[in-house]
């Protein structure tokens, strides 16, 4: 599947009456769509920690103390973080010994993480520019659900 339908797809059902977890349940099961993925989901911030939001793949960490692992270093600094090979990322949190690669794109609102995308590949050098641009393109559109 490609960015241009999944972009489509996202604007389609996103419906801010809808409980948090109706949406990104269903947003989770459209990124998973994209080829060469084994984990694809959402970290919601409380309390600057991140916890599981809804995902598509195998059981994942439950909680992620700010600063730590990908996630965590993408919430401190608010910023989109590709990581070529997750072997090489000092602190980085293995939920899944089949994750080679990652890409995490916060949803901001107001200058604030509200959520995480967070998504996995069993391949290294899975992500890219693209990827991020268009992940950006989701979490913008899924600003309006917080």
């Amino acid at each position: 599947m490609n960015y241009k339908t999944i972009i489509s797809q996202v604007n389609s059902i996103i419906d801010p009456s809808l409980p948090l977890v109706s949406n990104l349940s269903n947003v989770s099961a459209i990124l998973n769509q994209l080829e060469n993925l084994n984990w694809v989901g959402f970290y919601l911030v409380k309390n600057n920690t991140l916890y599981l939001g809804p995902f598509q793949g195998e059981v994942a960490c439950t909680v992620i103390e700010y600063g730590k692992g990908v996630c965590g270093t993408s919430l401190k600094e608010k910023k989109t973080i590709i990581v070529d090979d997750v072997n090489k990322f000092k602190g980085h949190i293995a939920c899944s010994s089949l994750s080679k690669s990652e890409i995490v794109v916060p949803i901001m609102k107001d200058n604030e993480v509200k959520a995480l995308i967070d998504i996995d590949s069993p391949i290294y050098n899975r992500f890219n520019e693209d990827d991020k641009n268009n992940l950006e393109q989701v979490a913008l559109i899924l600003e309006k659900i917080f």
